[in-house]
């Protein structure tokens, strides 16, 4: 997995994949705690990025509710 995910990437993803990226990441997140509960973590700071990941991934998708953004392909149709 990637460093960082950054809000211009999670636009480019539709719903049904941002929804994976978000389940991987939660999963994730499970096993580096996990990790670091058995002693056997080496990189603290990945548990951040994780973290700031999903509350990234959940602030697009909030916003996509709101219409703040679009999903890609759904484009507004005004008549």
């Amino acid at each position: 997995m990637a460093d960082q995910i950054t809000a211009i990437e999670l636009d480019e993803l539709n719903d049904v994949d941002l929804e994976t990226k978000l389940r991987e990441s939660k999963e994730e997140l499970f096993n580096l705690r996990f990790q670091a509960a058995t002693g056997q973590l080496e990189s603290h700071g990945r548990l951040r990025t994780v973290k700031k990941d999903i509350a990234r991934i959940y602030t697009v998708v909030r916003e996509r509710e709101l219409g703040i953004r679009t999903a890609p392909g759904a484009e507004s149709k005004e008549a």
